[in-house]
């Protein structure tokens, strides 16, 4: 636990380098030894922190090159989540991938036509709350949770819930930072919401699994400026 607090420490530390030092896409990090040294932490630590940058696509190793800025985290982003819950909350990506999606496919193969309707108005409540300027995160949190529910499968529901503080953060900032943008970005929000519940109504898993994990990937792009 202690070197995933290290290691967490020194992704913060890593990114809060990057904007204290204007680094731009494409700017070369530090090695690894001065940024052990930077931090005084070891390598390994450091090496974690950007294992997991690269995964959550802040970074990129070039083979025998070092570490580059991918993407820059937006100050919305760091606003809504704080730069020491940045590395929790990004990475709650790498588990949504895989429970969500799998939550929209067994939602697919077993909703009910009950399981179905609350899914619809879910669906028409974040339509209604994304097209206005309110916050949005609880209606979009809901569809995620009914999808959730149509698996009956209760522990989902569980290992759902245990990411909801994390889900929450990205949701709030993902609304906001979208809303800053040209309308269709809002609008490409919604048709990913659209197209997940099309395939659950069509009772397609493979295309519910497939449009879950698109709508999370794009939703994690729109964090970056």
């Amino acid at each position: 636990m202690s070197g995933m607090r290290l290691a967490d420490q020194a992704y913060s530390g890593i990114v809060a380098f990057i904007r204290a030092q204007h680094l731009t896409v494409g700017d070369r990090l530090p090695s690894e030894v001065s940024l052990a040294e930077m931090f005084g932490m070891s390598r390994t630590v450091v090496r974690e922190a950007l294992v997991r940058l690269a995964a959550d696509g802040i970074t990129e190793a070039r083979r025998g090159a070092g570490s580059y800025v991918k993407n820059l985290p937006s100050d919305r982003l760091i606003a809504h989540t704080q730069s020491e819950n940045l590395s929790v909350t990004l990475g709650s990506y790498e588990v949504r991938f895989v429970l969500e999606s799998e939550a929209a496919r067994l939602a697919a193969l077993r909703r009910s036509a009950q399981d179905m309707a609350l899914i619809d108005g879910a669906l028409q409540k974040l339509r209604a709350t994304l097209l206005s300027s309110v916050p949005a995160h609880a209606e979009d949190m809901e569809l995620h949770r009914q999808i959730v529910l149509a698996t009956t499968n209760p522990a989902f529901l569980v290992a759902f819930e245990a990411l909801t503080a994390e889900i929450e953060r990205i949701m709030r900032a993902g609304v906001d930072i979208s809303r800053m943008r040209p309308p269709e970005v809002i609008g490409a929000m919604m048709r990913e919401h659209e197209a997940i519940v099309d395939a659950i109504r069509a009772q397609d898993g493979d295309g519910a699994a497939l449009a879950m994990r698109w709508h999370l990937a794009e939703g994690r792009k729109r964090l970056m400026p």
